[in-house]
């Protein structure tokens, strides 16, 4: 595994570090083909995109048959990186674009990550309950909120109240202002991984019950 998340993730199992391998050899494969993340960010993946998506390891641990919905996953971030992080919970990642959800079955089936199933398909047409909801700069967070504030189960079964997970870049307050509703943790990625340069980057968690009373008003 690359030498900054060896010194970041230390405690990860080595089955769990060699897939993590395998998917960036697999992300750069299919990024010749299709653009899922930009061509000059390919170079720094592990830096770039996989540390931001492994840094939830050290705040969330999960419970067996935990069921996880990712929505917008794209190349299966955070989603795919999280099933191989947690082999115990069950995902569902999902995306409007076609070729996006051929690119995430091909991967977890080529590392047999048998926790993991893709559709392609809309978040709204979902109508099943989740302990935890994930997406990555998928869109403004008000309008993300509008999609899932009814698909979170609520309770506390595991480290965290279940809710949202939401990787977010850029200002936080006019989105906290405009929902109406306190996040529970707010974690910076430059806290979360020592020495790394991630301005503005953040995982935010909301609970279930309060997304249930987000104003999500689009215009």
């Amino acid at each position: 595994m690359n030498s900054e998340l060896t010194k970041w993730f230390p405690d990860l199992p080595g089955k769990t570090s060699e897939k993590l391998t395998g998917y960036a050899a697999l992300m750069r494969e299919w990024n010749e083909k299709i653009n899922l993340v930009s061509r000059k960010d390919i170079e720094a993946f592990e830096v770039n995109h996989l540390a931001p998506c492994v840094a939830i390891t050290h705040k969330l641990n999960l419970m067996d048959g935990a069921r996880v919905l990712d929505v917008g996953t794209g190349g299966g971030l955070p989603g795919l990186v999280m099933a191989i992080c947690y082999p115990q919970a069950r995902f569902l990642l999902v995306d409007s674009v076609g070729k996006k959800i051929r690119v995430v079955d091909d991967i977890a089936k080529r590392l047999e990550l048998k926790n993991v199933e893709a559709r392609h398909c809309r978040v709204e047409t979902i109508n099943k309950e989740f302990d935890f909801i994930t997406g990555r700069a998928v869109t403004a967070l008000p309008r993300f909120i509008s999609w899932i504030k009814k698909k979170g189960r609520k309770g506390k079964k595991h480290s965290l109240e279940n809710g949202l997970l939401y990787w977010k870049g850029g200002p936080l307050d006019d989105d906290l202002k405009s929902l109406g509703i306190t996040p529970r943790h707010v974690w910076q990625l430059e806290e979360l991984l020592s020495g790394g340069t991630y301005p503005e980057k953040y995982i935010v968690h909301f609970a279930a019950q309060d997304l249930a009373r987000a104003k999500v008003l689009i215009s």
